[in-house]
């Protein structure tokens, strides 16, 4: 469909008046089309997103934030990372942001830079968001009297304590890790399994200390002894070193790591070492990323809910700002999925149940 072709006369951008005489509607029916209000028909609907469509009309964002005082923006601070867990939330959190007709707005902070969340906050204020999402894995101090943070508009802790702050809102998803932690040690367990080692990640990620306790509790929930802990970095290159540590003790048989990495770097170090798995040491990971699947041998693995914890945190971030009077809707907490492959199995050397 051509676009820009229909207009009465003129040389300016389109407007709702443009759509209006070309869908053959009142401006008001347009403007119930864009702000997805009842009561109009599924015909109209089309008529009308076809008119805009080709005019080439886009709502007047800045017109409604004056008309609304809110921007219809929303904003997400983020650690600057490639790693498979805060990108993947990352992208799961635009695809909704974008689903609820918000605009996005993203500022990364970088580890190690204690003022990071503080200046990241500011950033956001200053553009006008009318929520703020924190995706924020590492314990960081933030600023340099640890003084909370105030923040005029509806807040969003993904996957991790909220830091001190005082907000209209402040709301938690993606908690859970430590349950998912323990399902996976709990399967070792199952297969008949003494104790379990455990690859840990970085203390000072939130994450790793969730999957590091979700570990410990299932082990003293069994009465079994608690090894000490090997941390990584959540490389491969670090799961491989912590693989040739433990491929020195002939007592370790089973080990969850705390991502599918750090578990693929440890499965090669065994396999160096001439300790086979799963017949003579149990991995078990976390995350489920891609690959998972195809290493050898597959991966016994939890999958992480990224979509889903977006998905409902998102909704309850939306309604806090879009009734700011209302109680805050009821959280569901993530569902946990073992994904059980051939990289566990019971101590004899057996096979390992599969699905």
């Amino acid at each position: 469909m051509t676009r820009g072709t229909g207009r009465s006369g003129g040389s300016g951008a389109p407007n709702s008046v443009d759509v209006a005489r070309l869908a053959g509607v009142s401006q008001k029916t347009v403007s119930r089309v864009f702000n997805e209000e009842p009561y109009v028909s599924a015909e109209v609907r089309r008529r009308v997103l076809e008119a805009a469509e080709q005019l080439g009309y886009r709502r007047n964002n800045a017109a409604r934030a004056l008309a609304s005082g809110r921007t219809r923006s929303i904003g997400v601070i983020t650690l600057g990372t490639a790693l498979y867990g805060p990108a993947s939330l990352l992208m799961g959190v635009e695809r909704v942001v974008r689903d609820t007709g918000y605009a996005l707005r993203v500022v990364n902070t970088m580890e190690g830079d204690p003022a990071g969340l503080a200046g990241a906050v500011d950033s956001l204020l200053d553009q006008g968001v009318d929520g703020i999402v924190i995706s924020e894995p590492i314990d960081e101090q933030q600023g340099d009297d640890g003084a909370p943070l105030h923040i005029g508009v509806p807040v969003l802790v993904i996957g991790a304590p909220p830091p001190p702050l005082t907000a209209p809102a402040v709301l938690t998803a993606g908690a859970g890790a430590d349950l998912m932690a323990h399902a996976a040690t709990e399967h070792l367990l199952a297969l008949g399994h003494v104790t379990v080692h455990h690859l840990a990640g970085p203390q000072r990620w939130y994450a790793a200390r969730d999957r590091l306790e979700g570990w410990r509790t299932a082990l003293t929930a069994h009465g079994r002894d608690l090894p000490e802990p090997v941390e990584g970095d959540w490389s491969a290159a670090s799961g491989y070193a912590a693989g040739r540590e433990f491929a020195r003790d002939p007592g370790v048989r089973a080990v969850f790591s705390a991502n599918d990495d750090m578990a693929i770097g440890l499965i090669r170090a065994l396999r160096e070492a001439g300790r086979r798995v799963p017949e003579d040491v149990s991995v078990a990971g976390f995350d489920d990323i891609p690959v998972a699947a195809y290493v050898t041998p597959p991966l016994t693995t939890v999958r992480q809910p990224f979509d889903a914890v977006a998905q409902e945190g998102l909704k309850r971030l939306v309604h806090a700002i879009e009734n700011p009077e209302a109680d805050p809707l009821s959280s569901d907490g993530p569902p946990i999925d073992l994904i059980v492959r051939e990289s566990t199995a019971p101590p004899n050397g057996g096979s390992a149940t599969r699905r």
